[in-house]
């Protein structure tokens, strides 16, 4: 969902910071997946219970990534971001794999995931949805993930996610890309726009959902108000400490994916 106009790129979720390439990032951790695939073989495992995860759901441009990013630093997971979803959900051998992975791990749950996600109209769920879904789970799978967009929260079981909205004023938003892309309000509102509607014309051709409703989230952070990224995270640390406080015990956080 690159946007271009003239020499202009913007890619919804990124900002200033640059980031690890997508096909990169994705050929190590299906890496990583595979080792640990090759591991268990043999043993007989029954599906585990998925790692606590945390997903954000956000107005694009808001700051979700920046603050995943210090979220990240903070508890020691990986983020997922739109982009290595998106390329996992698209490249046909990585997703082959992670489908192939899901059907396995989880017999009958993409049917029963498209009965949650669309109910009768079950039938409309894309090859694009499976595969999405397929990446994932795998990540789920692979413990300690923090997920930005692509709809995370709606396929993960809802009582295995911190669900997070992150909000502003579109002239929030409109200053954040400004600065970002280095342009002017009248273009930045203009792409800003358009990107909207990107994004809405994704989740209702993806889920059949045409807004993101507030009791879909344990809450809602409006970066109007709580302004510094740093602190946004503090905010959703101590909150998933509090939701998963049984699993945790109060225990300082570890980066279990890299045992």
């Amino acid at each position: 969902m690159a946007i271009n106009r003239s020499k202009l790129k913007y890619i919804p979720g990124t900002y200033a910071k640059r980031r690890p390439d997508a096909a990169q990032m994705a050929g190590h951790y299906i890496s990583e997946w595979s080792q640990r695939q090759i591991k268990m073989k043999g043993k007989k495992t029954l599906p585990s219970v998925l790692a606590p995860a945390v997903c954000f759901s956000r107005k694009i441009g808001a700051g979700a990534l920046e603050i995943a990013d210090f979220l990240a630093d903070k508890i020691h997971y990986r983020v997922v971001d739109r982009e290595l979803l998106e390329h996992m959900a698209r490249d046909k051998e990585l997703s082959k794999k992670t489908v192939e992975f899901f059907d396995e791990r989880y017999p009958g749950k993409m049917s029963e995931l498209a009965s949650m996600l669309f109910g009768e109209k079950s039938f409309i769920m894309s090859e694009y949805v499976q595969n999405l879904i397929g990446a994932v789970f795998t990540f789920a799978n692979m413990g300690s993930s923090i997920f930005v967009g692509r709809g995370a929260h709606l396929i993960l079981p809802r009582d295995r996610v911190l669900a997070v909205r992150i909000i502003c004023s579109n002239n929030h938003r409109m200053e954040r890309l400004a600065n970002i892309l280095d342009i002017e309000d009248t273009e930045t509102e203009k792409l800003l726009h358009q990107i909207d509607q990107e994004q809405r014309a994704f989740f209702k051709k993806a889920f059949g959902k045409k807004d993101a409703s507030p009791y879909e989230f344990d809450f809602v952070i409006n970066t109007d108000f709580i302004s510094d990224p740093d602190g946004a995270a503090e905010v959703i640390k101590c909150a998933f400490k509090e939701k998963f406080s049984a699993e945790l015990k109060g225990e300082p956080f570890v980066d279990r994916h890299a045992a």
